[in-house]
């Protein structure tokens, strides 16, 4: 077929595949997760008002860095702090909840927007407790402190996307952080093409001695959240239950390589546990959650004390910051290439009692050709290579028997910017679905 272009010409160029996570800064993760301690607690119930302890102080402080980082890159940073009052069971009277926001507009295609996100409040033992001291380095100024980085090093690059730095309230009071923003990028129009949940990326020690520095784990959705129920007979019917965005980018993730590993967790966070990435998986949204590859229970949501000779905590102490820069470069990579490619396309596959499969798909704004892949309806991950490369929108793939295979479409920027694969099947448009 003469659109399809022979992958021996397809070399991509250097700079597409480059990202400045060499800039992370192992020193300057330190320094701000050592100042989120020195707030003594940022529990979402303590003082808004104080300006040295408490929530306010702390949002006031991550406010402050990005106005800076801002400053330093010419302005191109927009700050907006959504807010809201919630009230709850671990929210006992009417409290005010605010999100601290850094955008980077895009230049060719704004509304396209990858999030990177972390929580700045803090919790102990008793989850009402709002005065003792609750320093969560790990849970999660790690996450906060990542945010801040990855905004310092990427706001010196231009993108075609937007990339939106979130410090989130409220996550350990039931999530409500994470549901503010999905709200304001639903009220915006985004098109949200990735969240990057980071919550307690900062240690490599498990509470049983346990180290693992060399990976990350990444959580995702199986069948989609917000499926509507046309949308949940259509998978039982074809199958796709595996194949999300939010799992399709999961798989785009590991595939990243870099100084950490990612281990992919199939299922949406830690067993009987949650994270700000599921409110925009309810929404929709491709989101997944970063987290150590082994947890140390002893040093979350604990009291910080010493029993036994066993310390308890979450202090600064416990964190090993040379594998939080390297949880941090992971990202920053995944937001240059995310913020630098076209979306996915939406596809579909054709293939229903005949000998030939026929692909098809959507165009997108910014995308210079397509990748088409298939992989059997057993196997974990795509196909190593591509089935074809074509500027066109449809491909028929003569021989290939589709009730066998899964299929689907990956879009490429002139500088070979590549998407995740979005699947043909049910659900697995980077969309929310449509509701009958």
């Amino acid at each position: 077929m003469k659109q399809l272009l022979a992958f021996a010409l397809l070399a991509l160029p250097a700079a597409a595949l480059a990202a400045p996570d060499d800039a992370v800064t192992q020193g300057r993760l330190e320094a701000d997760v050592a100042q989120l301690v020195r707030f003594g607690t940022r529990h979402t119930l303590s003082a808004q008002d104080d300006p040295r302890r408490g929530i306010g102080a702390a949002r006031k402080w991550a406010e402050a860095q990005f106005r800076k980082t801002g400053a330093a890159c010419g302005g191109c940073l927009e700050l907006v702090l959504p807010e809201t009052t919630v009230q709850g069971e671990r929210v006992p009277s009417p409290t005010r909840l605010v999100d601290v926001v850094a955008i980077q507009r895009g230049t060719e295609r704004p509304s396209e927007v990858v999030i990177v996100q972390g929580h700045i409040d803090s919790r102990n033992s008793d989850p009402l407790d709002a005065k003792g001291d609750a320093p969560g380095a790990n849970d999660d100024g790690s996450g906060t402190a990542l945010v801040l980085e990855a905004a310092r090093v990427l706001s010196k690059q231009k993108f075609a996307g937007t990339i939106v730095y979130a410090i989130l309230s409220g996550e350990e009071q039931g999530l409500y952080g994470g549901k503010l923003l999905a709200d304001y990028a639903k009220a915006q129009g985004w098109t949200v093409k990735a969240v990057l949940n980071n919550d307690i990326v900062g240690n490599s020690r498990g509470s049983d001695g346990l180290v693992d520095d060399t990976h990350v784990r990444v959580f995702s959705e199986g069948p989609r959240a917000d499926a509507s129920e046309r949308g949940r007979d259509a998978q039982r019917a074809i199958g796709g239950e595996n194949d999300s965005p939010s799992r399709n980018l999961s798989r785009w993730l590991a595939g990243l390589g870099g100084d950490v590993a990612v281990r992919q967790v199939w299922r949406a966070d830690r067993m009987g546990r949650g994270g700000d990435h599921l409110p925009f998986q309810e929404m929709g949204f491709p989101a997944v959650r970063f987290t150590v590859a082994v947890e140390n229970y002893e040093r979350q949501h604990q009291n910080v004390r010493t029993e036994g000779g066993r310390p308890f905590g979450d202090t600064i102490e416990a964190m090993d910051f040379a594998y939080l820069a390297k949880v941090t470069k992971l990202n920053v990579q995944a937001l240059a290439r995310l913020a630098a490619a076209p979306l996915p396309p939406v596809a579909k596959v054709t293939a229903a009692v005949q000998t030939f499969t026929d692909v098809d798909w959507t165009a997108v704004p910014g995308a210079a050709r397509y990748r088409v892949w298939q992989r059997r309806t057993d196997a974990a991950g795509w196909d190593a290579k591509p089935v074809a490369e074509t500027a066109d929108t449809h491909l028929r793939l003569g021989g290939v028997r589709g009730d066998d295979w899964f299929f689907g479409v990956s879009a490429l920027a002139a500088d070979g910017s590549e998407s995740p694969i979005a699947s043909a099947v049910p659900g697995g448009a980077y969309a929310p679905e449509a509701k009958p």
